[in-house]
């Protein structure tokens, strides 16, 4: 049991510092690089319209969206299992 441990936590350390040593980017932006190595003439359509001051306030607007609609789809989980556990007891 031990060594299964110690060679999981040898592999997920392996795994973490190799996706650190790798430039991480959003699909967004890769998007725009493809579109831009396509059509470098091309013009956006329309612009955002609201650009976080930086990037830590651009991850700090995702992660609070992420944990936003995890509460909600847990919500929904939790009501509808509570809903059946209370009719079957």
């Amino acid at each position: 049991m031990k060594l299964k441990v110690i060679v999981l936590l040898t592999a997920i350390f392996f795994f973490v510092t190799i996706a650190a040593a790798e430039e991480w980017a959003g699909a967004d932006e890769k998007a725009e690089e493809v579109i831009g190595d396509i059509a470098p003439d091309y013009e956006p359509w329309f612009s955002p319209i609201f650009e976080p001051p930086s990037g830590e306030i651009e991850s700090l607007l995702f992660s609070l969206q992420a944990a936003i609609g995890s509460l909600i789809i847990g919500y929904i989980i939790g009501y509808y299992r509570g809903t059946r556990y209370a009719r079957n007891a």
